[in-house]
């Protein structure tokens, strides 16, 4: 059975300069019947007040991904990277045997907002590392993160792949899968119809046995996530 999940229904945490919505079980908020789908276990959509952020903390393996939607993310690592992730930027950190970063609003006024999201990785302890960069989109579904950095896309440690998906009111696409693999689609900006439902920024909607999905925009500047996943999670040392 395809997995759907609405927008109003993700876990909700305010915390004042903090407020998320998690399409899948994180920090407080727990459900077990949505703890991710294959090995994508966190998409968070944050929204971070000026000035604000996240103190330095730390994460083990785990492929962490940022995709900034607002303003920009002013990051600091145990690596020695000290960067700005801005508007349209994706950032790849892979924990491995250990790393402490910290996240916060470049600015002291503007609004931050970014895409969180954790993939598990296939490899653990691992030396940890760094990439971002600004991926223009250059077909109608456009790889951000891949396992093996295809197309100027950045690289993670998992038999997965990213894809920026943008549609204009009327475009058709039609997602495919190979069988054996699964898939989920998250909604960035705009509404789309698929499989006979609307779906609008927040939704999510998984393929947990691969096929195709064709999708058509219901509005201009549509942009969604596609995620292409393992069938199984498999880890080595």
């Amino acid at each position: 059975m395809n997995y759907y999940r609405s927008a109003a229904q993700r876990g909700h945490a305010n915390f004042g300069w903090l407020d998320s919505h998690h399409s899948f079980s994180f920090g407080s908020y727990f459900d077990p019947q949505h703890m991710g789908i294959s090995a994508l276990r966190v998409i968070n959509d944050d929204t971070v007040a000026g000035g604000a952020g996240f103190n330095s903390h730390g994460h083990r393996d785990m492929e962490i991904i940022s995709y900034v939607l607002e303003g920009s993310i002013e990051h600091a690592d145990s690596m020695g990277h000290r960067y700005k992730v801005s508007a349209g930027e994706v950032q790849r950190m892979s924990a491995g045997s250990g790393v402490t970063h910290s996240e916060y609003n470049a600015s002291s006024t503007e609004t931050l907002r970014f895409l969180q999201i954790w993939v598990q990785p296939n490899v653990l302890g691992i030396e940890p590392s760094y990439e971002q960069a600004h991926i223009p989109q250059t077909k109608t579904l456009t790889p951000l993160v891949t396992a093996d950095g295809r197309d100027g896309s950045l690289m993670m440690h998992q038999d997965a792949a990213i894809y920026r998906l943008r549609l204009e009111a009327g475009e058709t696409s039609l997602l495919p899968l190979s069988r054996g693999r699964v898939a989920y689609l998250h909604i960035v900006a705009g509404s789309v119809q698929l499989d006979g439902r609307q779906l609008v920024p927040g939704d999510g909607y998984g393929l947990p046995q691969g096929g195709e999905l064709e999708i058509t925009a219901n509005s201009d500047q549509v942009e969604a996530l596609w995620f292409d996943l393992p069938p199984s999670i498999s880890t080595k040392q």
